[in-house]
């Protein structure tokens, strides 16, 4: 048990069917308040309680870049950590991915850098509900188990992909059935209260292709540490540090197979767009925030604003209205196609993706240009550190480093597919290649 375990919360509507709790309505065009589901509704109403206190922390925390522990035991005591979690392991039951982009939207009005770090366990409980369902024996045992400590708001699990400059994380054998991990990894987000680590590692194999392996590791696993002092720009309350790994054990039913080093396979799209997609909804977040902080300095002035600043209020909704349809749009997409496992799977890899990465580029570009305009709108009052847009302009950026994929990869993705060129899409083999030429 960790030092944020709180009691198995009581799960509200569990007396209703999935087929009930899942029925969906429509989504506007251009809407990205509205969620589709019930468990979607019920998630909103539980975080409407800690929105106020999420916004009065936010500046706090960003100014000393300090994780909101507290937060998250309320979160972990209302059930929010088991949000994505099926309702039949004790969770809420969030599956579509526009429900959940939704959450992270109204989280991120408030403290971007907490909905960064619970988009994290979002995400787990999202790609471990598709391994409890369609994985060997070993995984759904494995993913069984972590989901429902997750409902019961004990377990914690974060990525850990990037690997460190000193260090390529790798997997080797330990003589005996299992594993032993050694390596460093960065950009770790939610590291101050994980219990779990999903790593991205390699695995080489004598005379064949480096297999791509995904070990499950615990916090409490002998070699491994938990690194502070990072230091960033932006969502600096997100707790993003360093993970290292010394001959950690693993279990050999602990890890999960991610495929090969250069298989140009596109089947893995899938799971990349749905880890990641919902992170739209944060960059929306920010977005909608700068702009009814800067609508309502104006609105609150004496002064008629001038016609400069009317035209960068009016192209500042006009820019939100595209950023949120087009997130909108690719969410509904990757809602579809996700659940459809008898089309090929590389062709659905890629429709999923390849929306995903077009919304993603624009979203990253509007919501930057959203931002950037309420700062002229309010003026020089917002060029000091404590400022909320300040915070919002540092936040907002981070959008772009995000994988999959960053702004330079995702160029990339998506021109190889207007021009037909052959590419590793797989980001994580990419990274883990030998340099071509020795370079």
């Amino acid at each position: 048990m960790s030092e944020y375990d709180v009691p198995a919360p009581c799960q509200a509507g569990s007396a209703v069917t999935t087929t009930e709790r899942d029925a969906s309505r429509s989504v506007a065009p251009g809407n990205l308040d509205t969620t589709i589901t019930m468990p979607g509704r019920e998630l909103l109403t539980v975080l409407a309680r800690h929105l106020p206190a999420l916004r009065s922390m936010a500046t706090p925390n960003d100014r000393d870049g300090t994780f909101p522990v507290q937060t998250f035991r309320d979160f972990a005591r209302d059930g929010v950590l088991g949000a994505t979690v099926p309702v039949e392991l004790g969770g809420m039951g969030v599956s579509r991915l526009h429900d959940v982009a939704v959450a992270l939207l109204r989280i991120a009005e408030a403290d971007a850098s907490t909905a960064l770090a619970l988009h994290a366990q979002f995400s787990r409980g999202i790609t471990l509900t598709y391994e409890w369902r369609n994985g060997p024996p070993a995984t759904r045992d494995l993913a069984e188990r972590l989901l429902r400590s997750m409902a019961r708001g004990e377990a914690v699990v974060c990525g850990a992909v990037k690997d460190h400059p000193s260090a390529v994380t790798q997997l080797r054998p330990d003589g005996s059935g299992g594993w032993l991990l050694s390596g460093r990894k960065m950009l770790v987000t939610m590291a101050p209260i994980a219990t779990h680590f999903v790593v991205s590692a390699q695995a080489p194999v004598a005379g064949g292709p480096t297999l791509l392996l995904a070990p499950i590791v615990s916090r409490n696993a002998p070699g491994l540490s938990v690194i502070d002092g990072w230091e960033g720009l932006g969502m600096r309350a997100s707790g993003t540090l360093d993970v290292a790994f010394d001959d950690c054990p693993v279990p050999a039913g602990d890890v999960l197979a991610r495929g090969s080093v250069g298989a140009h396979g596109d089947a893995a799209l899938a799971g990349h767009a749905v880890s990641s997609i919902t992170m739209l909804g944060i960059y929306a977040g920010v977005a909608q925030a700068a702009r009814d902080l800067a609508v309502d300095t104006v609105a609150r002035r004496s002064t008629i604003p001038s016609a400069a600043k009317r035209t960068l209020v009016a192209e500042i909704d006009a820019r939100l209205y595209a950023l949120r349809a087009t997130a909108s749009a690719s969410l509904v997409n990757a809602d579809e196609l996700s659940p459809n496992q008898e089309m090929d799977a590389e062709e659905r890899g890629r429709r999923m993706m390849t929306p995903f990465q077009c919304a993603k580029l624009m979203v990253n570009q509007l919501a930057a240009a959203v931002v950037d305009d309420c700062l002229t709108v309010v003026g020089g009052a917002t060029y000091v550190a404590d400022h909320p847009l300040a915070r919002l302009y540092r936040d907002v950026r981070a959008g772009r480093f995000m994988q999959p994929y960053t702004y330079v990869d995702g160029v990339d993705y998506l021109s190889a597919q207007a021009l037909n060129l052959e590419r590793d899409n797989n980001y994580v083999s990419v990274r883990a290649a030998p340099p071509v030429d020795g370079r």
